[in-house]
């Protein structure tokens, strides 16, 4: 081949990164650039946290592109089998599950995995793909349907246990139950019935799920106890001011007074640090990616891509609203990690993939219009 003839490097490798939204990509690279700095202050005791975060984020990056490569319609065709995988597994972990500090939550099939991560993205692809079948017959048989679908997983999610997951999962599913068209009247009945079976939820909580609810209506009951936890972000998020204490200057972090201050409590690191002002930066951050995700739901093509990319907007907005108020002590502690910023890989996964459903909906989307 002539030099004439050789193509510059950007032109081969551009299509590649077509299939990337950019608004979305660079509201990821922030939030992702502010997790990265964050994590370094807070993981400093914590030698190689940054490294296995970046290789973490190069995993996920590698599902999102991969995800974003697959037409909407392929992924309908992997909705059942993925979630009837999905159930086997939560049962599989039910009978002979591995037992990690009093939790039956993995399952070691070579590798250890934890199943009820995948339910995250099985459950909305799963309820999306059963509505799309039954797009302008949608009556009160299909809702039941759907919550049968929905409460197979949440209660073998919740048997682990695992409160944290199994609420995230719920939520997914409910999303799509909602945008699939369920009524105010319905929603108000349900909400009455909820707060009418309190009584029985309570009952049926283990002894530390009530222990974190009694925590947060008083946290001081047991400071050193159950109550540390939120008390020591709390303390951390106040002492930040307005303009924090300065990078790598946060002394609740640094003198470990913030318990997983580089997973699910970095939110406590941040605060201190950026203070006020870094903390409406990184709302600010956050509504960008949720206001996105809803413009691509808003803007799809089929019922079925409508109801997926809404699911899973909100869901990114679950994590975050669910992580914050847990850290600022108006939510129980139920160990939900801050999208695109604690550490962790299976969240970063299941998050990137997510991330990637969304662009491969926006770019199939152009591409039919074009």
């Amino acid at each position: 081949m002539s030099l004439s003839e050789r193509r510059p490097l950007r032109q081969i490798i551009k299509p590649y990164f077509m299939v990337f939204d950019g608004s979305l990509a660079l509201i990821m690279f922030l939030i992702l650039s502010v997790g990265i700095v964050t994590l370094y202050s807070a993981g400093i005791d914590f030698p190689g946290r940054v490294e296995d975060q970046l290789r973490n984020i190069l995993i996920a990056f590698v599902v999102m592109w991969i995800a974003a490569i697959i037409p909407p319609q392929m992924l309908m065709r992997f909705a059942v089998p993925v979630y009837t995988i999905g159930v086997a597994l939560l049962v599989a972990v039910a009978a002979f599950g591995m037992v990690k500090k009093g939790a039956r939550r993995w399952l070691n099939v070579g590798i250890v995995i934890q199943p009820s991560e995948i339910m995250k993205i099985a459950m909305p692809l799963m309820l999306a793909w059963f509505f799309q079948k039954r797009e302008g017959l949608i009556r009160w048989q299909e809702f039941l349907v759907a919550t049968v679908l929905l409460v197979i997983p949440v209660g073998l999610i919740a048997k682990q246990p695992d409160l944290g997951t199994a609420l995230l999962v719920m939520g997914a599913g409910f999303y799509v139950i909602f945008l699939a068209g369920l009524s105010w009247k319905v929603l108000i009945s349900l909400a009455v019935a909820g707060l009418a079976s309190l009584p029985v939820v309570w009952s049926m909580l283990h002894d530390y799920q009530r222990a974190r609810v009694m925590t947060l209506i008083d946290p001081t009951s047991d400071p050193l106890g159950k109550g540390f936890h939120i008390i020591q972000s709390t303390i951390a998020i106040g002492s930040g001011g307005v303009a924090g204490k300065g990078w790598l200057k946060g002394t609740q972090a640094h003198l470990e007074f913030i318990p997983e201050r580089t997973t699910d409590f970095i939110f406590a690191v941040f605060s201190e640090e950026f203070g006020l002002i870094g903390n409406c930066i990184l709302l600010v951050l956050y509504l960008f990616l949720i206001g996105r995700g809803l413009i691509i739901a808003a803007n799809a093509p089929t019922f079925f891509s409508r109801l997926l990319a809404g699911a899973i907007t909100l869901i990114f907005f679950t994590y975050a609203f669910v992580n914050m108020g847990m850290v600022s002590g108006i939510l129980p502690v139920v160990g939900v990690p801050l999208p695109f910023m604690s550490y962790g890989g299976t969240a970063f996964v299941t998050l990137g993939l997510g991330a990637g459903i969304l662009m491969s909906i926006q770019r199939h989307r152009k591409l039919m219009q074009s």
